[in-house]
């Protein structure tokens, strides 16, 4: 039996996507704070037609922060111009001028880096984060490398077992002057994320490190408590 195709709405881009993602990602043009909760709204919603999601959103849309504002479409309207102005006043000419600069050995040389040198400190990054920072804060947790097929099919760094459950780690190197908001999960790290959780019983974190000095330090420093009340939660779950 054939499976039933799902109908797309989406209009493609073609080879002004790339571009399109990479400066609303950079500028957070589509965040929660900008155009609210989209997820959690349309599941709200449960909307049979596209129609209903449109009027459903502009009814109820407004920006995740403090000082909450209804999105209207002249919001969705200025969030375009300011996208466009972004990629013509600043991506394009940075763009250029890296592409004018690009030589042979640049593209040899980041092969390399990325391949030996960039792995080698995410290695180092790893470990530095588990062992001289979650495992002495919470030492009644067994912290274990995933095994290769978790790793690149959940995206997931490390295990932390707590029972016969156990919570994921992630771990992202950042630079310590960088915004780690711009940091966006994609469609594939969420699933991969929700398996995870299906399988072991625990949410995954992401934790972006960043060093300071000869020390590794835990930039979202926020998660430590959530971690906190993960652990909690999957003890009386064991129980």
């Amino acid at each position: 039996m054939s499976k039933k195709e799902i109908k797309k709405y989406a209009k493609p881009f073609g080879k002004k996507e790339k571009v399109l993602n990479y400066t609303s990602n950079t500028y957070q043009l589509t965040r929660p704070n900008k155009v609210g909760a989209v997820m959690a709204l349309i599941r709200e919603c449960q909307p049979k037609a596209i129609e209903e999601w449109e009027n459903y959103y502009f009814e109820k849309a407004y920006t995740a922060k403090k000082d909450k504002v209804k999105i209207t479409k002249d919001t969705l309207e200025e969030l375009g111009e300011r996208l466009y102005a972004k990629i013509t006043e600043v991506v394009i000419p940075e763009w250029t001028a890296a592409f004018q600069d690009l030589s042979l050995q640049d593209c040899k040389d980041y092969i390399y880096q990325v391949t030996i040198v960039r792995t080698y400190d995410g290695f180092l990054l790893e470990k530095s984060v588990i062992n001289d920072g979650l495992s002495k804060i919470f030492p009644e947790v067994e912290f274990e490398e995933s095994d290769s097929e978790l790793d690149h099919a959940g995206d997931i760094d490390y295990l932390g077992k707590v029972n016969d459950k156990a919570f994921g780690i992630q771990i992202k190197p950042i630079t310590a002057n960088a915004n780690f908001g711009n940091y966006k999960v994609t469609e594939r790290m969420s699933k991969s994320f929700q398996d995870f959780e299906n399988k072991y019983g625990g949410k995954v974190f992401v934790i972006f490190s960043v060093r300071t000095g000869d020390k590794k330090v835990i930039k979202n420093a926020e998660v430590i408590e959530e971690i906190k009340k993960e652990i909690d939660r999957l003890k009386n779950a064991s129980l």
